[in-house]
């Protein structure tokens, strides 16, 4: 059975990346799979690339009417209609935590019979994670938060490369003493790189530096990079209680954004920031502490991220049917979640 795989235009009007890059598509079509390619102005490859890969081209949206079959792909969340979704959807749907949408998205599913196919649920044997941005993000956030601290982080964001956000970094200013909570990960990992492109030597913290937490030791750095997702409860980072500490700490960089969900860890913030406006003020104005919260970080540099992904993942859209077992984790998961909420699906691909 052939595969047909959509690649649908990102909503988000600040998000460029894209799951599967040029290169990579010509890759599945030389493979038998028919590639479908939404047009987007805003994505950082062009439409043209695409048509030269032998993809199909189509107008943004028109996944809608694909056939039942057709697999949809994309990064950030979908439109809200249709009400009933009867595709299989790989992207990520942050609806797994109890977050405040997550009930209304996947009975869309259910009611559609559809499934989500959740890209931060495809794991390994051993839930390793097969595909993620999070080196990048990592990156983004850690260097948004020392450009922030030296006072050279200007409003909107713009989208770039890593090179133009490398020269920025190693421009002169002010020491950093920055902490990173979750150093070990692939968040971590690209937090860690960006610190040390702007000639610091980050404090590194994974599990077994938590274990218990060290609040004060937290805020005598300057800047807090946390790249810790948590998958249940635990000891927050921050409170607003700890604010009122004596603290060095002023600049905190949250790359997971994990506000909807009942394990976030920085509690002292509900609402993410954003590109037009990436820095929220916290606490009062004689110890003001700064937040920076944007939860798609990798499109500040949509290319290197894109690129990135796109080979981790593309191997893995090649198992699509019959469905490898890392895909048979993602749909199992979906089928887990759903029934514990009490959502029943009749699957429109059986």
């Amino acid at each position: 059975m052939t595969v047909r795989i959509t690649m649908r235009h990102e909503t988000r009007p600040t998000e460029r990346r894209a799951p599967i890059s040029p290169g990579d598509a010509a890759v599945l079509v030389g493979a038998g799979i028919v590639l479908t390619v939404e047009k987007s102005a805003q994505r950082v490859f062009p439409d043209e690339e695409y048509a030269a890969a032998g993809c199909v081209l189509a107008p943004p949206g028109s996944w809608r009417d694909a056939p039942v079959d057709e697999f949809v792909v994309g990064l950030k969340e979908l439109p809200d209609e249709p009400a009933a979704l009867r595709h299989r959807h790989i992207y990520f749907g942050h609806a797994y935590k109890k977050q405040r949408h997550a009930h209304t998205l996947l009975r869309r599913f259910t009611e559609g019979g559809g499934a989500l196919l959740d890209l931060e649920f495809l794991v390994a044997a051993d839930g390793r994670r097969l595909a993620a941005f999070g080196y990048w993000a990592g990156y983004a956030g850690a260097a948004l938060a020392v450009l922030h601290s030296r006072g050279r982080l200007g409003a909107p964001l713009e989208p770039g490369g890593k090179e133009e956000l490398d020269d920025a970094l190693r421009s002169a200013g002010a020491p950093v003493r920055a902490l990173v909570i979750g150093a070990l990960g692939r968040c971590g990992r690209g937090a860690c790189a960006a610190l040390e492109v702007a000639g610091a030597d980050p404090t590194r913290w994974d599990i077994e530096e938590t274990r218990v937490l060290d609040i004060p030791a937290i805020l005598e750095h300057d800047v807090l990079v946390n790249a810790v997702l948590a998958t249940g409860p635990g000891t927050p980072l921050l409170t607003d209680e700890t604010l009122r500490w004596p603290r060095r700490l002023s600049v905190v960089s949250d790359v997971t954004c994990d506000v909807d969900s009942p394990f976030h860890t920085l509690p002292i913030y509900d609402e993410v920031t954003t590109w037009t406006d990436p820095v929220r003020r916290l606490g009062d104005a004689s110890a003001p502490l700064d937040l920076i919260a944007i939860d798609n970080l990798p499109s500040l540099l949509p290319r290197e991220a894109s690129l990135d992904f796109s080979a981790q993942l593309v191997p893995h859209l090649r198992s699509l049917d019959p469905m490898s077992p890392g895909w048979r984790r993602c749909l199992d998961t979906f089928d887990e979640v759903t029934a514990n909420l009490g959502l029943r699906r009749e699957d429109s691909h059986a």
